[in-house]
């Protein structure tokens, strides 16, 4: 079961997370999230790097794509090319 507790909006639009929180999700200080907010439900996701595990899968999933796609490693010199220009 999720974690409940209360906190409150300083004058400067910040929120404290509580601290059983912070230990039971492991957050340290410099945590990054997105926020999204709808009506009246703010989501925070914690934004975490993938581990070298997870940024291998996702290599070898974007190489296998570009491969059946037909892309060329000249294509990407060429795109990055005509993005940067």
């Amino acid at each position: 079961m999720a974690s409940v507790a209360t906190t409150k909006l300083s004058s400067k639009g910040q929120v404290v997370i509580p601290e059983d929180i912070r230990k039971k999700l492991h957050l340290k200080s410099g945590a990054k999230f997105v926020v999204v907010g709808e009506k009246d439900v703010v989501i925070l996701k914690n934004i975490s790097p993938p581990t070298l595990d997870e940024f291998d899968g996702l290599i070898a999933k974007a190489r296998k794509s570009a491969k059946k796609a037909g892309l060329q490693k000249t294509d990407i010199k060429d795109i990055i090319a005509k993005v940067r220009s």
